[in-house]
This record gives C-alpha cells, sequence and structure tokens, in this order.
C-alpha cells in the first residue's frame, strides 16, 4: 500500500480541442438545438398537455436556471400554434339582479365586434327614439287622446251646468273650487237676501243645490278612470312608437349573431329594459338641443310612463349622471378576446398575486362614494389562458396571500370565480358585485424546486390530485462524441438567441471543457442554461474587449471570462490564503505530527465555491470506549457530521477489538473553526488522524485528506472533490511547492476530477501528487509511509504495521482497565 500510485494527468482532466469539431465557428452552424438533455421531461410534457382528463396538470421541477421556463414555454407555443383559438368571454348587465352580471361566451374573435356593434346600436337608439317621440304622426295621436279625455270631462261639466240653469242655479269657479249658488235674472243671489226668501223656496233651492252637488260629484268620480284610460293608452302609444323607433337596429344585429343564442337573449332583455327607460332617452335629448322646443313642451306636458317634470340645476346634474350610469349598463364589457390570435394562449403570468390569477373588481369615486359595475370587472391570468395554457412560478404563487388556495379551488371546480382577498376572509360587508363563474378550460404548468415539489406532495394531500404530471429537469448530460456535436449546436442556439459574435471551434471547446466542471463530472455536460449564457456572453464582452479583427470568441476569451469570474468572486478565498500564509490560521504544508491531519473542507459562498484546509487534530487515552465529537458537544456539529464519528467508532470497534473491550476514549475537533461543522467528507481524515494518535505514528502534513468512511474502512465519494484539491494547492502554492505535497481523495471521485489548468501542469512536473484511495488503509499508509498490514484468519495485524501498533494500543488500554478494577477492588 505503500506502493500507491498518484493519479496520472489523464485522469485530473478531459479536454476538447478544435479538432473534435467539425466546424470553425459557430455561424456555419445553420442547424441548432433548443432543447437538449431533456429527453424525460419533454416526454412528461408531452403527456401532461396531451392527456386532457382533470388533474393533468404539471410541475416541472429541477434546479433554477435550468431553463425549465424556456423548454415549456417553447414546447407549449409550438403546441398551441395547432389548436383552434378559444372562446371570447364578456360581461355584461343582468337586469334582473344588477349586483350579478351575466358571463357570455362567444366565438373566438367576435367579443369586441359584439361590443361596437352594441356601442352604435345604443347610439342609433339615443337618435331613434327621440326622433320618433318628435314625429307629427306621434303628436298628433297623442293630441287626439288628449282631446278625447278634455271632451269627456266637458260633456260631465255641462250636462251638470245645464241642469243647473234649469232650476235657477248657476256653477261658479272658485279659488276654493267650484260652487253651487242661486240666480234671479241672471244675477247671483246675495246670501242676505237669499236668507229673506220664503222658507219654501229658499229650501227648494236647497234641495236643488244638494242634488246638483251629489251629481257632480258622481261625474267627478268619473275624472281619474278616465284619466288612467287616458294614460294607459299614451303608454300603449309610446311603447307601439318605441317598437318602430328600435325594431330596425335590433333585427339587424339580431341577424348578426342568430347563431349565438346568448347573445339574442341579451338583445331581449336589453329592449325591454331600454323601452322601460325610455325617458332617459328623451331627456338626454332634450338637454343637447335646448332649441328643440316643441319636444321640450312634450316631454314637460306629457303624462303616463314618460313624464319629465322640470328640474333644477342640481335635480339636472343628478339627472345627467343617472343617464350616464343607464347607458353603462347596455356596453359590453369583452373579458378576454381572441381577435388576433393564432392559436390557443400561453400565459405566464410572473405575479400570480389573488387578482392577478383571478380577476378583480375595480371601483370608481363619484359624489364621495366608491362605485362599481360589470364595466369595471377586470380579467385575471385564469381568463386569458382559458382553452390554452398558464405557466406559474409555484413560489411565487405560495408567497401570494390566498392565490394557492383560489388556485386550487377553480381547479377542482372548473370554474373562475371572481373574490377579493376580503370576500374570501369574510370581512366584506358592503354589497358588491358577484359575477357570474367563467368556466375553466385550462392546463396549468408550475416550475419549481425539486424540494418545493416533495414539500406540497407530503404537506398539501390536494397537490397530487391536481398535479399528477412531474417533468423532472435533468441538471446535466451525457458527454460523449455523439453528443458533443449536438451540444456545440446547442450553444450556437444559444449565442444566436443573445445576438453575440461566433464562436471558434477552439471557444466551444473550451465552454464544453467548462460545462463539464460546472457539471462536476468529467463524463457529463451540464445543461444550467443560464450559467452557459452567463459565460457566453461574458466571453463575446471580453473579445469585444480585446479588440480582435478576427471577429469571433477565442478560447483565450473564454479563459478570460473564467478568470475574470473567478477574480469578481474570490476575495475572501484570497484573504483566507492570506491569513494561512502569515500563520494566523494553522496549516502545515511540510513536516509530520502526530494526531494531526490536514482535512479538506468547501466553503460556497453566493456563485463562488472554493476549498479551504482545515486542521484536524485527535487524542486518545484509557476510557469507556467512547470517540468524543468536540463539534457536537458545543452545538457547532451537525447531524450528518456526529454520524460520521460514530461510525468511526463502529469501525474501530469491530475491526480491532473483536476479542477485547474497546476502552479508549478519543476527542476529535476542527481546530480554528469557530462555525458550524456539517457533512461526513471528513471522516477519512479524523478516522486517519484518529490511528495515528492510537499508533504513535506521525502523518505527513504535507497531504491532505477527504473523503467519508463506512463501518468496514472503505472510502465513499465527497462533494466539490475539484474545490478542495485546488484550495490544498493555493495553500501550498502560498507557503512554496516543495515536490512531496499533494492530496488523498476518494477514487469514486476520480471521474469528478476537472482540475484548474494550472494544478494539471503542477502534477505533470512532479511539483504535486494526487492519490486515489479505496480503504482506509490506503490513505493511511499514504500519510504515514508505513503499510497498515492486513489482518489474519484471527483478526490479528502484523506488530511492525500501523494496524498492529494500532490493535496493540487498544489492548493494552482494556488490559490498564481491567488492572485499575482489579485494584479498586482489592
Amino acid at each position: 500500500m505503500a506502493d500507491l500510485k498518484p493519479l496520472s494527468v489523464a485522469k485530473l482532466e478531459r479536454t476538447f480541442s478544435a479538432d473534435d469539431f467539425a466546424f470553425d465557428s459557430t455561424d456555419e452552424l445553420e442547424e441548432t438545438l433548443d432543447i437538449i438533455g431533456q429527453e424525460r421531461a419533454v416526454e412528461a410534457v408531452e403527456f401532461g398537455v396531451g392527456i386532457r382528463q382533470d388533474g393533468y396538470n404539471l410541475y416541472a421541477l429541477g434546479p433554477t436556471g435550468v431553463g425549465k421556463h424556456d423548454l415549456v414555454e417553447q414546447f407549449l407555443n409550438r403546441r398551441a400554434a395547432g389548436e383552434s383559438a378559444p372562446s371570447d368571454w364578456c360581461y355584461v348587465h343582468n337586469f334582473e339582479k344588477a349586483n350579478q352580471p351575466r358571463v357570455l361566451e362567444l366565438p373566438s374573435g367576435r367579443g369586441n365586434a359584439l361590443a361596437e356593434d352594441t356601442k352604435r346600436l345604443i347610439e342609433e337608439m339615443q337618435a331613434a327614439i327621440p326622433a320618433a317621440f318628435e314625429s307629427e304622426d306621434y303628436q298628433t295621436r297623442k293630441q287626439s287622446i288628449d282631446e278625447e279625455f278634455q271632451e269627456r270631462q266637458e260633456e260631465a261639466f255641462e250636462a251638470v251646468h245645464r241642469k243647473a240653469e234649469d232650476r235657477g242655479i248657476t256653477i261658479l269657479r272658485t279659488p276654493a273650487g267650484i260652487a253651487l249658488a242661486p240666480v234671479r235674472d241672471g244675477e247671483v243671489i246675495p246670501p242676505g237676501e237669499f236668507e229673506s226668501l220664503p222658507d219654501e223656496e229658499r229650501e227648494r233651492v236647497e234641495e236643488s243645490i244638494q242634488e246638483l252637488q251629489e251629481e257632480m260629484q258622481e261625474s267627478l268620480k268619473q275624472v281619474p278612470k278616465w284619466e288612467r284610460e287616458r294614460r294607459e293608452k299614451i303608454r300603449e302609444l309610446n311603447q307601439e312608437v318605441m317598437g318602430y323607433a328600435i325594431e330596425g337596429p335590433l333585427e339587424e344585429m339580431r341577424d348578426n349573431y342568430e347563431d349565438v343564442e346568448v347573445v339574442l337573449d341579451h338583445l331581449e332583455d336589453m329592449e325591454e329594459d331600454i323601452v322601460d327607460h325610455a325617458q332617459i332617452f328623451l331627456q338626454v335629448a332634450q338637454e343637447s338641443n335646448h332649441n328643440a322646443k316643441g319636444l321640450g313642451d312634450m316631454v314637460d306636458g306629457s303624462v303616463g310612463n314618460f313624464a319629465m317634470p322640470p328640474q333644477s340645476a342640481e335635480g339636472q346634474a343628478q339627472a345627467k349622471a343617472g343617464a350616464a350610469v343607464l347607458f353603462r349598463r347596455y356596453r359590453v364589457n369583452v373579458l378576454v378576446d381572441h381577435s388576433e390570435a393564432e392559436g390557443a394562449p400561453v400565459v405566464y403570468e410572473d405575479q400570480p398575486s389573488l387578482n392577478n390569477l383571478t380577476g378583480r373588481v375595480e371601483y370608481i369615486a363619484q359624489f364621495g362614494a366608491l362605485l362599481t359595475d360589470f364595466n369595471l370587472i377586470r380579467p385575471g391570468a385564469l381568463h386569458r389562458a382559458n382553452g390554452g395554457y398558464l405557466i406559474l412560478d409555484a413560489r411565487k404563487v405560495l408567497m401570494q396571500p390566498f392565490a394557492w388556495e383560489q388556485l386550487k379551488r377553480v381547479l377542482h371546480s372548473g370554474e373562475i370565480a371572481i373574490e377579493s382577498r376580503q370576500q374570501m376572509m369574510g370581512l366584506a360587508n358592503t354589497m358588491s358585485l358577484e359575477p357570474e363563474k367563467v368556466p375553466l378550460d385550462i392546463k396549468v404548468v408550475l416550475l419549481g424546486g425539486r424540494r418545493l415539489y416533495y414539500l406540497l406532495s407530503e404537506m398539501d394531500p390536494e397537490f397530487l390530485e391536481l398535479f399528477k404530471v412531474a417533468a423532472d429537469f435533468e441538471h446535466d448530460m451525457e458527454r460523449n462524441g455523439d453528443t458533443a456535436p449536438r451540444y456545440a449546436r446547442y450553444l450556437s442556439k444559444l449565442i444566436a438567441d443573445d445576438d453575440l459574435m461566433p464562436f471558434s471551434s477552439s471557444a466551444i471547446a473550451r465552454v464544453c471543457d467548462r460545462s463539464s466542471r460546472e457539471a462536476r463530472d468529467r463524463e457529463k455536460f451540464s445543461t444550467h442554461a443560464e450559467t452557459l449564457r452567463d459565460l457566453l456572453r461574458e466571453s463575446h464582452y471580453w473579445a469585444r474587449q480585446r479588440d480582435g479583427d478576427d471577429g469571433v470568441v477565442t478560447a483565450e476569451d473564454v479563459d478570460k471570462a473564467i478568470e475574470a469570474k473567478v477574480r469578481r468572486n474570490s476575495r475572501i478565498r484570497d484573504r483566507m490564503l492570506e491569513q494561512i500564509e502569515r500563520r494566523t490560521l494553522l496549516i502545515d504544508t511540510d513536516g509530520e505530527q502526530v494526531g494531526q491531519v490536514n482535512g479538506l473542507a468547501v466553503l460556497q459562498l453566493g456563485q463562488f465555491a472554493f476549498g479551504k484546509p482545515n486542521r484536524i487534530t485527535a487524542r486518545v487515552r484509557m476510557g469507556k470506549g467512547e470517540v468524543v465529537d468536540i463539534e457536537r458537544e458545543v452545538d457547532l456539529g451537525g447531524p450528518i457530521h456526529s454520524k460520521g464519528v460514530l461510525i468511526i467508532g463502529g469501525y474501530l470497534g469491530a475491526r480491532f477489538a473483536r476479542d477485547f473491550p474497546l476502552s479508549l476514549s478519543a476527542s476529535l475537533v476542527f481546530e480554528q473553526s469557530y462555525g458550524g461543522v456539517e457533512g461526513d467528507s471528513a471522516s477519512l481524515a479524523e478516522l486517519c488522524a484518529l490511528k495515528s494518535a492510537l499508533a504513535d505514528a506521525p502523518v505527513a502534513q504535507n497531504i491532505a485528506v477527504t473523503g467519508s468512511v463506512n463501518q468496514r474502512g472503505c472510502v465513499q465519494a465527497i462533494g466539490g472533490v475539484n474545490e478542495k484539491i485546488e484550495g490544498f494547492f493555493d495553500t501550498c502554492m502560498g507557503q512554496k511547492l516543495t515536490g512531496n505535497q499533494g492530496v488523498v481523495i476518494p477514487e469514486s471521485n476520480v471521474k469528478h476530477l476537472i482540475l484548474r489548468r494550472e494544478v494539471v501542469e503542477a502534477v505533470q512536473e512532479k511539483k504535486f501528487r494526487i492519490w486515489a484511495v479505496s480503504h482506509v488503509d490506503e490513505a493511511v499508509a499514504v500519510l504515514t509511509g508505513h503499510s497498515a498490514g492486513a489482518a489474519d484468519k484471527e483478526g490479528r495485524f502484523p506488530a511492525d504495521t500501523i494496524n498492529g501498533r494500532v490493535q496493540r494500543r487498544l489492548r493494552d488500554m482494556a488490559e490498564q482497565i481491567v488492572e485499575f478494577e482489579n485494584r479498586d477492588e482489592s
């Protein structure tokens, strides 16, 4: 094991060259790819969009920036282009219940046409109705009715008047009303003279007056009846005239919409309402034409349904407002119009609040009050996407109050209900609109991370009922000779989308190498579109800064973009390296120490991840078989790190103390660590430090270690292997490379190695080394320079090996514990 060879340069990187591509620059690539490496997700989207049953909405899950939105939107746009445009939706006044506007579904593209036709219809009514009532025919017929009433009154009065004259009595008109008085020789007999008449004559006159008064009262009782008859005839006349006035325009509109039954029903209701409110049309015409005295006299003097008495200035202002409100009720509020649509709608709502999703009812201030009507109903994203596809960001929906619950309710019911937050909370005490619900036919696609998907699956029982299809997006794809040309075409598409300079084949090769580094796997390409776009844009920028005459982005420009980004984000890393160089942070890169190993960790700060060495020390003594994790004891160690320490204890007992009790007390600590420690990637280094302390074997400080172990001592893969190697390399560079420094990594991480060119060159020049191990014994051999030793059939190790010395030390501790116990008993 002491002869374990360092890795060759070929295993430290995997690079492309310009010769690997059959083009000189990307402008030669005519065919580009919109989607790559997402076959599983594409299949899921195709299935979710194709199946039309309820609940088969989609959740596209994957890391942010992988291109979920672009892929889903591009796919849906292609799909929607082959589908027919959905219906238009309009709200109109409900003439029976004004606070419950009716919704009309019209064939695609006819919503705005209905609104314009209705507007013209009302304009025609405003001219046709007053004109009909100004006509000579109407005036003549109305005058005939009035004269008939007047004649009946006069005939009744004249009959009583003749009877009175025959009896010597006259009828007088006084301010107090009609009175009867006796006459003589054509003159009214004064009261005093009347009293002096003989009693018999006076009684005769009084009886006549009484009879005439009763007869007159009987005649006057008929006047209200005659008045009602007059009003009824005028009402019938007015309705007949109104019918003639509006019949033509309405019939024309009915012909235009004979195939839309809901429109015909609405026109019928609107016709009845116009007839009932004809006086408003007449009033508006009167106010707009003060010189039309005949119309004014007719309106002011008419009776019946259309009576319009003269008004004060304040009354006229209120009447104008009332007329405006009345005419608003005949409008058509086009909620969604698809007159310019070429297929089904695809809508992305960036701000999915409750109102933006399901619509809202707006208000206007009038006479100090907030008023509303169906014209102020505004659509939401669900209305706009109805009949098509709606894309939402799951996290944004969940962050908006009531939006998630309302979205689920709408998908469950298949209807869009417009409700405010106050209504949903039960706090709305004032009367508001209750618009008729709109039937919903939609496919919703949620975009979000995997963690959010699994949380919703676990915590919300309705989630999987409504979003049955999961489109799981990959963050990487296979890297091989077949995928490289396709990947180059995909990069060409990203370049063209941002209108960047063409990239040379060598630049594409460098981008491909960097893509594998981003994927953290030499056998993979990254599919994280946003990271790739950033690299392409920044390379384009540095090519422009270089002001090259070749007009293409080169590999040097790509390298410059990578280096510049690292420099922008590496301040913390550089300060840490400075503290190590100045010995503020104690990290040795040469010499030997017992029970002390250089472990490696990765720090992720924003967009930048870097490795840093940590000194790990172990101390041992007799005890009860415990391995104490100091980090855990002070609540700085996470559960995974603590698990790794417990695994070390299990490994020691099973491998070295099969026939005697494990009687040590060991402590492990990250020196100069003042924050939390999590993860098990240091468990190999901790075990090596512990075995060094038990065997009293010095460990080389010029070698750092990373890896996790299981209870059998097998070394397991860890994350951030490239950053960890480069972090220790930078530390050694700061303290001078000696040629003996290097890093021990798990063998299972070799496939992840894509190191900086600087590190590869140092290995090539034998200034730095990297070992790959599969078992802790191999790591111990590299660190100590001595064989770890193999156990015989009885589980005993050779005395001159590291494992033999560890076993001997543990056995001695067990024997010493027994001696102490026997001494205490005696």
